[in-house]
Parts: structure tokens; sequence; C-alpha cells
């Protein structure tokens, strides 16, 4: 019997010829991301690294991006703190506010290669599988265990093969595909699997997998990775990726839990309802839905495309009086190549209200708040009662194209 994208990973990683699902295993990560928590994180293990030291100077990358800019003291004094960690401990990969979204600037840095086992202190560490990589979410004292040996354990996880034909029918896009997973499948549905994507993968372009591996964990997966090909490469060069990657994928007679197939050109503009990820309905069904707040961005729609999509549907025309849109480009790279585009100035225009790079109002850190009884349709990965801020509110999630056409009239609307 061959063997799983994940089996072939967690072997090599901890020097093993084989290993079978269920298996424990020990191993270093190529990587350790942590973000805003970073604080918390080295406040875990103060006397140890002086003591021992760090393991690796290189393995930790480190991106301020959750409260952006510092909303208070508390906050400032963490990022002091951090700031302050990583020019004692020399640490390379650090990303200071402004940057981006830690998932945004690690894959865009070129930081995530195929092949390659990167762990993080935050859940949507799972959006590396989009090129190649085996990347999952871990907690904060795993974290700072990591930091003072550089390694860690992991079960190695049973596999979901999902199985990709035809193409999606625009505006159809990769969000309203995941969505439509996520729905059919459950939030528990892929419970500790390795969610492998196969088929027609060529037709999605990075953006859209980054996307759809970012919304992994919704399902519960370990994580979901693609198989790398021109576009990843491609995507690679351009990130100014290191060579001498080697790039791993499932031998054809591999075993899975279960493999689904999915028509893309099946696939229609959906919502997830609040309070769920799992809650989904085509948009037709929700056609009407007054908004009070609209968001387009955070790390799973806030790439240059997604602007782009949004910026096309609300060119020349302007968002409903009675609503408000937020826009969260994912990084100052294409926040700056939105600009240059026009596609910032066409959102701006259409009254839409810029906001930095960051992820502060997807999880109700900073800047975007809701009201008790408002509604959001947001392009985010979350919709759980008081994400935003308040738990009398509802958060209704959909794609670019869905949110930027319901914008204009205030109320949900089929992109179509």
């Amino acid at each position: 019997m061959g063997a799983t994208f994940a089996q072939k990973v967690l072997g090599r990683k901890s020097g093993k010829p084989s290993v079978q699902p269920g298996e424990i295993v020990t191993a270093r990560p190529d990587h350790l991301l942590t973000h805003d928590n970073t604080a918390a994180i080295i406040s875990k293990i103060g006397g140890e690294l002086e003591k021992y030291g760090l393991d690796n100077s290189e393995t930790p990358v480190i991106v301020i991006d959750h409260v952006v800019p510092a909303s208070n003291e508390k906050t400032a004094t963490n990022h002091k703190r951090i700031r302050e960690f990583v020019a004692a401990r020399g640490i390379k990969h650090f990303f200071d506010a402004g940057e981006g979204i830690c998932h945004q600037v690690l894959i865009s840095k070129g930081l995530a290669l195929p092949g390659s086992l990167i762990v993080g202190s935050d859940s949507h560490t799972c959006t590396y599988g989009a090129v190649g990589a085996f990347a999952t979410g871990i907690d904060r004292t795993e974290a700072a265990s990591i930091m003072l040996s550089g390694k860690t354990w992991f079960k190695v996880p049973h596999s979901l093969k999902i199985e990709l034909k035809g193409s999606l029918a625009k505006p159809v896009s990769a969000k309203d595909l995941v969505l439509t997973l996520i729905g059919d499948i459950g939030a528990s549905g892929a419970n500790y699997l390795s969610v492998e994507f196969h088929g027609d993968t060529a037709g999605l372009t990075m953006e859209d997998r980054i996307t759809i591996a970012n919304m992994g964990v919704e399902m519960g997966a370990k994580n979901a990775v693609f198989p790398v090909d021109e576009v990843t490469e491609e995507f690679l060069k351009q990130a100014g990726a290191p060579a001498g990657w080697e790039a791993m994928w499932a031998d054809p007679d591999a075993s899975y839990v279960k493999t689904l197939t999915y028509d893309l050109s099946k696939i229609v503009p959906v919502v997830a309802k609040p309070h769920t990820v799992d809650n989904v309905a085509p948009v037709t069904e929700l056609e009407g839905t007054e908004i009070n707040q609209f968001l387009i961005g955070t790390c799973t729609n806030g790439r240059l495309g997604d602007l782009k999509v949004a910026a096309d549907v609300l060119r020349g025309k302007r968002v409903h009086p009675n609503s408000r849109l937020l826009v969260l480009p994912a990084s100052r790279d294409i926040m700056l190549e939105a600009v240059r585009d026009g596609s910032i100035e066409a959102l701006v225009e259409a009254g839409a209200i810029m906001l930095p790079p960051g992820c502060g109002p997807c999880l109700g850190a900073h800047q975007g708040a809701l009201a008790p009884e408002e509604k959001c349709l947001s392009t985010a990965n979350r919709n759980f009662r008081g994400r935003m801020g308040c738990a009398e509110a509802e958060i209704y999630l959909a794609s670019p194209a869905t949110v930027a056409a319901s914008a204009i009239e205030g109320r949900i609307v089929d992109p179509r």
C-alpha cells in the first residue's frame, strides 16, 4: 500500500523510512509561526531562555498583525516586548506591524516550501498547504517548547481525498467551493485528517488554493494540501523562494478514509449563515437580507485578485447609504499593487473604508466592531457568535464578488 502526503512528510521529517496513521513521531519543523501572541509565548519561558537560549534563530517567523497599529497601552507594550525579543535573540524572520497578515506574509516571502513542515500558534497555519507544505496549528505552550528544543511531536493523521473535476464558472469562486465543501461534510467532517486535493487543480490559481487551504481548519482538518505544479513553481519563483526544495505527493495507491468528488461547474454562490461556518446555503435563499457592514479582506480573501474582483463590481457605483464597506488588504505589497492597478481608487471612490493590512475586525480585536443586532457580510473565515466583537451581532460569510455586489444594494444579492 502506498503512502499519503502526510505519511511521506512526517516520515521524512522524523527520520523514519515509513510511518502509519495514528503513529506518534517526533520531528523538527522547518518554521514556527507566531504573531502578536509571541509576547505571551516568551513569557512562559523567560527563565529557560536565559539559561538555555533559543534553539535556532532561523526557525521562528514572527509577524505583528493582529492589532495594528496598537490600539492601547497594553497592546503597544506587548509589541515593544516582541521587538526587544527579536533584537536580543537575533530572529532572522521578523515582520513588524504594517507588513501584513502573518499567513500572507510567510507564504509570499517564500518561507513556505513544498515538502516542508510548518507549525504556528494560529489555527489558520494550514494555509501553507497551498504550496505543498504540511502546515498545522499548535498552541502557545507547544510553540514555547519548540523555541527551546526545536522539536515537537505529531500524530500521523489519516487522510481525506477530494477529487475536483472541471472548472468554476465566474463569478463563482474558490470561496464558494470551500464553503460548499464545509457545508457538505460539516465543521467536524475532517477532524484530524490530512485533506488532499486531487484532479483538476491546475485551473485553480495560487490565490484560489490559499483561500481553500486557509479554511481547511474550518472542517476540522489537520492540514489541507494541493499538489505542486507549474502554478506553484511560478508563484515560488515570484516570491523569491530558495532553490533545493523537494515536492512530495501521495502515491497512486495510497489509502484514504473517504474520497469525495466535486464537479466545479456545478458550484454556485453560497453564504455561511450565523453562527457556524458549516451553516451554508445558496445565496438565492438569502437574497434580500439587510446588511449593516461589509468586509472584504483578511487572510482568506485579502489578495490582489479579491480586491480586483470587488473593484470591478463597485467601479462607478456606490456603497448603499445605510451600509458601510471595510476593505482590508492582506499585506502591504498587495495594497501597493492594488493602488497601482486602480483597484483601491475604485473601492475608495465607491465609499469603501480602507484599513491597514492586518487582522483587526476579523476577530473583533481592532477596528470594525459590530453593534448589537447588526449584521455583517464578510469574506473572512469564521462567523462564530461574538467573533467580530459583539455576541449579539450576526456574521455571514461569502465570496468577494458576493460581498461587493451586496454592498451596492445594502442587502445580500446573487453576484451573477
